[in-house]
């Protein structure tokens, strides 16, 4: 038994396993795959640029300006103004940056086969997130303008643990009242595949009693799952496309992963890195926007950061910050998944379903980029990486009884 086994693992090469898995993504679908993600990189310059774009016309031709003056004929409560402002802001944007969301979201996908929706339920689908938008938008504001009135040399503090508040206060409340908006959510049916999950679940300690699949096949092609929620608003749910497009060795491996987010307290260690990167961005915009408030400010009709027509500026220079952050934004995020993929790895103890689900993930993501390349522009592991650990795992637990 025990030659046995040591003869397994001495024949087992985890770089040969690994090359055979990236084998099966080759040709015109390992073309598609690169175009459609390095795509994505010109896309977030040219995100970043309508967005600066979208702020001078809304500055320039003093649109903003009349918002607030809008706003402060209809109350006199500064308290409410910003609220007021918010409307008008949210809905001009949105109509502004339509062309563009319908060729990223909805022209693009299509192109490279990853839309299930037609116009109309594209469309649906935006309308719902304006309409959220609208409501808790106003509330953001009304908050952030209230503390830079207040507290005009330390208001980059306390906008910093605002945002953090909504960020914290939006993952408890999202899985209940804001999902459900755009899918339904059902019980998986009973049966060996969910009680493994949960069994899974239950063996690191996560509060659930049920397995929900929502079903994003009406949506994209995109197989997806996740543990989300704090406290009471726990939940684990995947998608009807990762149920019908993988075995059950890739639906527990993929599950894992979305537990070790949970049991590593990713949630946690995301709002404190986030809330860090929220504090650099208030901090530049407390010490940039007056001084293109006195540059410039004249021009369009805005004189004081405290005025909540200067909202545009402060979206322009954010963009440009969060542009320039981006390998940064996706280190945090690639750091932590790393972590998840080595603990579903443990958890899961399907090497081999993890290697098969990251070779279905690569059809929509670059599967073999350069080491610059991943670190600057993936917010995940590559494919080759996550099929080499997988394989790897797999050679080291060749021993392990089963």
């Amino acid at each position: 038994m025990i030659l046995t086994t040591l003869a397994a693992a001495a024949g087992f090469d985890p770089e040969a396993a690994t090359q055979a898995y990236l084998a099966t993504l080759n040709g015109a679908a390992r073309a598609k795959s690169d175009a459609y993600f390095e795509g994505g990189y010109w896309l977030l310059l040219w995100g970043a640029v309508v967005t600066v774009l979208v702020a001078w016309i809304e500055l320039r031709f003093g649109w903003s300006a009349k918002w607030s003056a809008w706003a402060g004929h209809v109350t006199q409560r500064r308290w409410l103004r910003p609220a007021l402002y918010a409307l008008p802001f949210v809905l001009v944007t949105a109509l502004l940056t339509l062309p563009w969301s319908i060729y990223t979201d909805f022209v693009r996908e299509h192109q490279y086969g990853l839309s299930n929706q037609s116009f109309a339920e594209w469309s649906g689908d935006q309308l719902k997130g304006l309409l959220i938008q609208l409501i808790i938008f106003p509330l953001l504001l009304m908050a952030i303008f209230a503390v830079i009135r207040r507290s005009p040399a330390r208001w980059w503090l306390w906008a910093t643990l605002i945002v953090s508040a909504f960020t914290m206060v939006g993952a408890v409340i999202a899985p209940v009242f804001i999902t459900p908006l755009f899918n339904t959510n059902k019980p998986m049916a009973a049966g060996p595949l969910r009680d493994q999950i949960l069994g899974m679940a239950h063996a690191n300690h996560i509060p659930a009693e049920n397995v929900y699949v929502f079903d994003a096949s009406k949506q994209t092609k995109r197989i997806s799952a996740n543990v989300s929620g704090l406290g009471p608003t726990i939940r684990i749910s995947l998608n009807d496309n990762l149920l019908n497009r993988t075995s059950p060795a890739e639906v527990k491996a993929v599950m894992g992963h979305e537990m070790g987010h949970y049991v590593l307290g990713h949630v946690w260690r995301n709002l404190i890195a986030f809330t860090a990167v929220f504090l650099l961005l208030f901090v530049l915009l407390w010490w940039s926007a007056p001084r293109f408030l006195s540059r410039y400010g004249a021009r369009w009709g805005v004189t004081k950061v405290a005025d909540p027509a200067s909202l545009p500026l402060l979206m322009a220079i954010a963009s440009v910050l969060f542009l320039l952050m981006t390998p940064v934004l996706n280190t945090i995020v690639r750091t932590d998944e790393a972590e998840a993929d080595a603990f579903g790895l443990d958890a899961a103890r399907e090497p081999d379903g993890f290697a098969a689900v990251s070779m279905k993930l690569s059809e929509y993501r670059k599967i073999s980029p350069g080491p610059i390349e991943e670190f600057v522009f993936f917010d995940h592991p590559s494919g080759e990486n996550r099929v080499r650990r997988a394989m790897q795992w797999k050679a080291k637990h060749l021993n392990d009884a089963p």
